[in-house]
């Protein structure tokens, strides 16, 4: 995109964000529930599809340019970025690279315009870090597949239109073999979406349990190649992991801001708190991370971009930007004081939001795996 382009849609965002996002935080995060107004705003902007091709109505954003979105979205209740975030993700992208012409015709202008959520459906309960030991399976049946299994904690399940769903269509494969990946439209016969989970934060952003029960599907559900799908699902986590990192330096960004104007105000004894030098550590170190955080997600988003690398520089990302968080959140806690444990202000949400970002597409531990596994490789 061209960058004033970009730099005009940066700064449409960055002010529906603060503007109209920021004073309904408390509310969505009673009501577990993103505001339909909200909802067709982001539509407005082209929030939904703005990592998906122009040629399909999305806004086509490189990594460079998608982190740069992250960091500002990453201002407020992560639920936000959320409701379209499988849309340009996870799930859209593995349309956009492995989706046959008739599936992306068909989907991404859906997806693009936020007529249509497109869901994730691969963790299950016996396989969420390592996917490779999913049981969901996909028989062959003539010329369809009959689909059954049951998933867990899938994003935007309540709200997904079509699922892309992994399962094992080589009953004799074991670990990351024999997986391949299907378009599963959610209204299908067999599909059933649980009611979505009461979670510790980001409310608003909902997951739940899926159950596929002998679901017929047509040949050309198939996504990519048969046995090909859990090399799909890691490409799309990769770049999936990359923008996580990015939101989470933009929710630091959130807590600091939060923490240094709390220690600017609040006084103890006779004194703003911020003259402390205990007070003061507390901050420089969060802003040290923080610009180290940072400066990762440029670098490696630009290695990305130049198909340099992107395995080892995404996966070091979100393991740093989402421990960075849960420190900075943590550090910003502290400064509140008591306050900062009070439901109602911003950093004890940011505390409790920050949390599962250390779990999902990816533990922390699985990142050190993959850190490790590559530098060994190569």
């Amino acid at each position: 995109m061209d960058a004033d382009v970009f730099g005009q849609v940066l700064g449409a965002v960055r002010e529906f964000v603060r503007k109209e996002v920021v004073p309904r935080e408390a509310e969505i995060d009673e009501h577990d529930e993103i505001p339909a107004g909200i909802r067709d705003k982001a539509a407005e902007l082209g929030l939904f599809g703005w990592a998906l091709p122009e040629e399909y109505g999305g806004l086509g954003l490189g990594m460079a340019e998608d982190v740069r979105l992250a960091i500002e979205l990453g201002w407020t209740t992560p639920a936000f970025r959320s409701l379209f975030g499988t849309n340009n993700g996870i799930a859209g992208q593995a349309i956009v690279h492995y989706g046959t012409p008739d599936q992306r015709t068909h989907w991404l202008p859906r997806l693009a315009a936020g007529r249509s959520i497109a869901s994730f459906a691969l963790t299950e309960a016996e396989a969420g870090s390592d996917p490779g030991g999913l049981t969901s399976r996909a028989v062959r049946d003539g010329d369809r597949y009959r689909l059954s299994g049951t998933k867990r904690f899938i994003t935007n399940a309540p709200l997904a239109d079509v699922f892309v769903a992994f399962a094992r269509t080589d009953p004799d494969s074991t670990g990351s073999r024999g997986i391949s990946a299907f378009l599963v439209p959610a209204g299908a016969a067999g599909v059933t979406v649980g009611p979505h989970d009461s979670k510790m934060g980001q409310a608003g952003a909902w997951t739940s349990e899926v159950v596929f029960d002998d679901v017929e599907l047509p040949a050309d559900a198939l996504v990519g190649e048969e046995g090909k799908g859990f090399g799909i699902a890691m490409a799309s986590l990769a770049r999936g992991r990359l923008h996580i990192a990015a939101l989470c330096v933009g929710m630091a960004e959130r807590a600091l801001a939060e923490a240094v104007e709390y220690a600017r105000t609040a006084r103890q004894g006779g004194r703003v708190i911020g003259e402390y030098q205990l007070v003061q550590a507390l901050l420089a170190e969060s802003h040290a991370e923080l610009a180290a955080g940072r400066a990762m997600v440029h670098e490696a988003a630009a290695k990305y971009d130049s198909g340099e690398d992107r395995k080892l520089g995404p996966s070091s990302a979100k393991l740093f930007c989402t421990e960075m968080l849960g420190r900075v959140a943590d550090r910003a806690v502290q400064v509140h004081g008591g306050m900062g444990y009070v439901r109602g202000v911003t950093v004890e949400r940011i505390y409790r939001d920050a949390r599962l970002f250390r779990i999902y597409e990816g533990t922390s531990e699985i990142q050190k795996l993959v850190i490790a596994r590559q530098l060994l490789k190569d």
